[in-house]
């Protein structure tokens, strides 16, 4: 076996692990932790009664203030849907906002 072409990739893997460390460093995507704990309070029928796919897209939509009405998850119950609106309108997302929204 050639020394040379073993240095060879050694030396191309060890460049591109560090050019990934720094992409990672800096182009690092923060997640919202409120569209997890939403999902969760959410009943979980995926059911697309909301006009979303799925609880996780009307979650995603709550957060985002694309919707401001919790009652448009049919299947969740009055308390249910209180619950998420306080925990939305109280909890601030990683920018310092809260979203406000409505039962």
């Amino acid at each position: 076996m050639n020394i040379s072409a073993v240095l060879a990739l050694v030396a191309i893997g060890a460049v591109l692990g560090c050019v990934l460390g720094i992409a990672n460093k800096y182009l690092v995507v923060e997640e919202d932790n409120r569209v997890t704990e939403v999902i969760e309070m959410l009943p979980g029928a995926n059911c697309g009664g909301c006009g979303y796919p799925g609880c996780s897209g009307f979650a995603n939509a709550l957060v985002e203030g694309e919707t401001t009405k919790v009652s448009g998850c049919v299947v969740s119950n009055q308390e249910t849907r209180e619950k998420i609106v306080s925990y939305l309108n109280e909890t601030p997302g990683p920018d310092g906002t809260t979203v406000k929204v409505t039962v």
